[in-house]
């Protein structure tokens, strides 16, 4: 955790249906945000535990973003198949076509995951894998739900 939070950088991406959005748009509830890539290992590998967070804490309060920064032609495509294949079925799709997500957060790789506030502020960040629906991920984001 940060000691003092601070304001997360712009972030622009598309939804599944190739719509425009902004980060901010989704400010107003607890964010852990998510910077992950199809062609990456460890990012394949916990996508489903952040799909069991979601399905366990998500709603009104807290979302989890997975950003995909797959940026080829068919980064989209690549998203939508890679979720089907692997069961992913309460997360959004999101997708970075620029891939400028990473460099806007200064992330230092994939997959790297923000917790966000409600005010859009950075709480802390961990890049590599984790399993996000253990006893301790779930007890940090309900932390962070508590007024």
């Amino acid at each position: 955790m940060h000691p003092q939070p601070k304001p997360t950088a712009p972030v622009s991406f598309v939804n599944g249906d190739g719509a425009p959005m902004q980060l901010d748009q989704l400010q107003g509830r607890v964010l852990l945000l998510n910077i992950w890539a199809t062609w990456c290992a460890p990012c394949r590998q916990e996508m489903p535990s952040l799909d069991r967070l979601q399905a366990k804490l998500g709603g009104p309060d807290f979302e989890v973003v997975a950003l995909s920064i797959d940026h080829d032609a068919k980064g989209l495509a690549q998203v939508k198949t890679f979720y089907s294949q692997v069961g992913i079925r309460h997360l959004r799709i999101f997708q970075d076509p620029t891939a400028t997500a990473g460099f806007n957060l200064g992330t230092a790789g994939v997959p790297t995951t923000l917790l966000i506030d409600r005010q859009g502020r950075e709480l802390g960040r961990l890049t590599g894998a984790a399993e996000w629906d253990s006893e301790n991920a779930i007890k940090l984001v309900r932390s962070t739900l508590s007024p």
